[in-house]
């Protein structure tokens, strides 16, 4: 067959036979870049980070995931990482039940990283007394978060409220001190782990803590080389979604039901999920 296929080929007058050979070669092309829509990046040898997309307030699918990951680990030698992509409240059922729990519980790996995620930021913002903030936030999932402190939707709701008031009455200052405690960023090995995303063209020491939290469309679209792999939640995907240049985790566990991990080791990827 193959010969035969070579035969019909060779038989080609030289402009076509050109013309077919161009057509192959662009072919080629096409098919390797398609298979570059796998990171090329790597992370020291004996190391496994565990990053995990937008918990939101979803305590019972973040508890499961975080037993898939211990059992993940079992019998691993090397040094484990776990990376939480930020947004730990707001939106989901029990924000008070997630924060309390990764304070207190034995987490499954030697290190673990808190990035700050734009729901945090206004959260902080609301219980600091910035007024401006609190019909964002409260649209936004702070209503629930406030729920799960046991703060109702008809004291919220009732002439006179002061959100920030009830903040400090009802969410314990431990939690809060946890919160400012997140960082911006962290880079391991080839990869950049942030919430958002990372604003092109400029330099990693001199993006805003904005963009880090916030950006969207500028950072997703962009397809030029960062020099490094950025592992970023915030915009929800149906499944982790991998580019050449970025990883996106946060797979929307309030709305889908679905918490995931990216797992990376040496230059391989994996993904952990739990929920539905």
């Amino acid at each position: 067959m193959r010969n035969a296929w070579f035969a019909r080929i060779s038989a080609l007058p030289p402009r076509k036979l050109l013309k077919t050979a161009n057509s192959i070669m662009m072919m080629n092309i096409l098919d390797r870049w398609k298979r570059r829509d796998v990171s090329p990046s790597r992370l020291p040898d004996d190391v496994r980070v565990y990053a995990v997309g937008d918990v939101h307030g979803c305590k019972k699918e973040m508890v499961r995931l975080l037993e898939a990951v211990e059992r993940h680990i079992a019998g691993y030698g090397g040094s484990t990482h776990l990376v939480f992509l930020g947004d730990m409240v707001d939106r989901g059922p029990d924000s008070s039940g997630v924060l309390e729990h990764v304070l207190t519980a034995d987490l499954p790996a030697d290190q673990v990283t808190f990035l700050m995620g734009n729901h945090e930021e206004i959260m902080l913002d609301c219980y600091a007394g910035k007024s401006e903030q609190f019909s964002t936030w409260l649209r936004f999932g702070g209503l629930e978060t406030m729920a799960s402190y046991g703060v109702s939707r008809e004291e919220i709701f009732s002439k006179d409220f002061d959100l920030t008031h009830a903040m400090r009455r009802a969410v314990p200052p431990e939690h809060i001190a946890f919160l400012q405690s997140f960082q911006d960023t962290l880079c391991m090995g080839d990869y950049l782990f942030v919430h958002a995303g990372i604003r092109p063209g400029t330099k990693l020491e001199d993006q805003s803590p904005r963009d880090l939290r916030w950006i969207t469309r500028e950072f997703l679209t962009d397809k030029t080389e960062h020099g490094f792999t950025v592992v970023h939640g915030h915009t929800i995907t149906s499944k982790v979604t991998t580019r050449s240049n970025r990883i996106g985790v946060d797979t929307g566990c309030y709305k889908s039901g679905i918490l995931s991990a990216l797992i990376l080791e040496g230059d391989t990827t994996s993904v952990l999920a739990a929920g539905q």
